[in-house]
């Protein structure tokens, strides 16, 4: 097997993988990791371009998870997203949130101002797992939390799920 080229990463023997191969990229201005992780030792070309074409979108794919994102906070049966930025208002003190929400706003307004806060700091994929492709995590800002909003897709960037992790 020839060596497969794959952004960010470089040349990569998809006859003899590593376990574990990460990067940190700058996405729109922040440093996100993206890291690849491999269950088995070979893998396919044909599964290698399914990972290109993956990371050549994670613009498209962040779109789509903030849309994601924002229709689990309005969806009323939707918890993650309402129980993440619940949290960290009641949690974070004055002085954390000022760098947050607009000094002077309305408390009824700071979900709605925290939820833009939400950035993307790592993408991890799973080329050859059955149970998800990608995850994506997403912060306030890791200097004030270890929690985070998590979305799994599949290879095409479609939700499976999204869940608050720590």
């Amino acid at each position: 097997m020839a060596n497969f080229k794959l952004p960010h990463f470089g040349m990569i023997d998809p006859g003899s993988l590593e376990e574990y191969y990460d990067v940190d990229i700058d996405f729109n201005g922040t440093a996100v990791q993206v890291d690849l992780n491999f269950d088995n030792k070979t893998i396919e070309d044909k599964r290698l371009e399914t990972v290109k074409q993956f990371i050549e979108n994670l613009r498209i794919h962040d779109l789509n998870n903030k849309k994601h994102i924002e229709k689990d906070y309005n969806d009323e049966e939707g918890d993650t997203v309402k129980f993440y930025l619940e949290h960290h208002l009641e949690e974070l003190g004055e002085d954390e949130l000022a760098g947050l929400v607009e000094p002077g706003s309305k408390p009824a307004t700071h979900e709605k101002q925290l939820i833009k806060k939400l950035k993307l700091v790592r993408v991890g994929l799973y080329p050859d797992s059955e149970d998800q492709f990608a995850i994506f995590d997403y912060s306030i800002g890791q200097e004030l939390t270890n929690y985070l909003v998590v979305i799994n897709t599949d290879e095409n960037g479609n939700l499976d799920y999204l869940t608050m992790e720590s």
